[in-house]
């Protein structure tokens, strides 16, 4: 039976069992992270990150054979990704298990996440998310702009089907669902020590350095690469003086802008392609000075958050989550940080920044307003919130 707490055990501790079917990327990041900080006790079933339809079409019945296999175990709750069909799930597992208070967690889901021209959407597995979220006892999504264009875009889904549209599913998800961002790693910014170009000099501005630009995201169609090097293209053209490093990793065949950007853009070129290791990629965070995003799809973010927890100053579309990122920050630091999202604006959101950046006060003063911004996705704040949620959820 799931564990219930007295009024006088203000810590008690669960016994959860985790589904990951997608165990890769920012879902391991977020589920590791979380565990490493939680004082509940986890048991993780986990698939290989690859083959994704695959993953969410036999997630449930591997994990459900898996869990028989190990015979029995007594847990508390149960959470589970996306990436698992958790209605299936709960049908599929033994009584003791499929009564347990279930958390759904939404990284993506597969009806606003955009399709390649050269694909279509299969909306069987829109309609798996759809179930699994009915099936759950609380869902979490990654930012609010998540969650409501997924419940939006739900609704327009049912409102086509021809008879039993089921739209009062949309209100039983939305009223079980809460924001839970998935945190980012501590990470502290490069001027928490002294510049080495500013040692002997008063405090004012920064000798004049080439603005370092980072591109940190995946290489693919929906982080609109071809507006980005676009903008870096004219920059270029007007002799504007810039380094660029463009980090992120590439799974499939990049879109050819990438080739084309690195021949044309060879003699701004800092660092180009994934960083091996994860202090690599920190030390070119920490000397950026400006993180840019032209993303046409973004649910929460975690290369923006960790650029900006590290010093970069963002330069983001006024679209998607970032507005939500960047909540509480000064409306006039929101007009510099945020552009229309067309090329010439992040043309001249980067012409306007440049000078800006290079001035020590100008650039102190904007990062701690950054860095008290963002502090609501420290993992250490969050793990010790989130692990309470999972409380009040089996004790509900």
């Amino acid at each position: 039976m799931p564990f219930h707490f007295s009024s006088c055990d203000l810590n008690p501790k669960l016994k959860i069992l985790a589904l990951e079917a997608y165990y890769g990327g920012s879902h391991k990041a977020f589920l590791d992270a979380w565990i490493a900080r939680s004082r509940h006790e986890w048991t993780v079933y986990d698939l290989p990150p690859s083959k994704w339809k695959w993953r969410m079409r036999h997630s449930a019945v591997t994990f459900a054979n898996r869990i028989a296999a190990a015979g029995s175990s007594t847990f508390d709750a149960v959470f589970c990704s996306d990436m698992t069909n958790l209605a299936e799930f709960r049908g599929l597992v033994s009584p003791e298990i499929a009564q347990l208070p279930m958390l759904l967690y939404f990284h993506e889901n597969q009806l606003t996440y955009p399709t390649a021209k050269k694909d279509t959407r299969d909306h069987h597995f829109a309609f798996s998310n759809l179930v699994s979220a009915l099936s759950a006892d609380a869902v979490w999504f990654n930012s609010e702009y998540h969650r409501t264009s997924f419940l939006e875009a739900m609704t327009e889904f049912l409102k086509r089907m021809p008879d039993h549209q089921e739209l009062v599913s949309i209100e039983r998800i939305g009223s079980r669902s809460q924001i839970w961002p998935p945190g980012i790693e501590s990470i502290g910014r490069s001027d928490d020590a002294p510049h080495a170009a500013d040692e002997g000099r008063p405090a004012g501005d920064r000798p004049a350095l080439p603005l370092h630009i980072v591109w940190a995201a995946r290489w693919e169609f929906d982080k609109n690469p071809e507006d980005f090097f676009a903008a870096m293209f004219a920059l270029d053209a007007a002799g504007f003086d810039f380094r660029l490093s463009v980090l992120g990793e590439s799974f499939h065949k990049p879109p050819d802008i990438f080739a084309e950007a690195q021949e044309r853009l060879s003699h701004r070129i800092a660092q180009w392609g994934f960083l091996p290791t994860r202090a690599d990629y920190i030390a070119c965070l920490r000397s950026a000075d400006l993180i840019v995003s032209t993303a046409i799809h973004e649910f929460f973010g975690i290369s923006v958050v960790e650029a900006i927890s590290a010093g970069a100053i963002p330069v983001l579309p006024a679209r998607l989550s970032y507005p939500e990122i960047l909540a509480g920050l000064r409306a006039e630091t929101k007009r510099l940080c945020l552009f229309d999202g067309s090329v010439a604006s992040l043309v001249e959101s980067i012409m306007t920044l440049a000078p800006l950046v290079q001035a020590q006060t100008w650039r102190a003063n904007v990062q701690a307003e950054l860095a008290a911004a963002i502090g609501r996705f420290q993992l250490d704040v969050l793990a010790p919130e989130m692990d309470d949620q999972l409380v009040r959820l089996v004790n509900r």
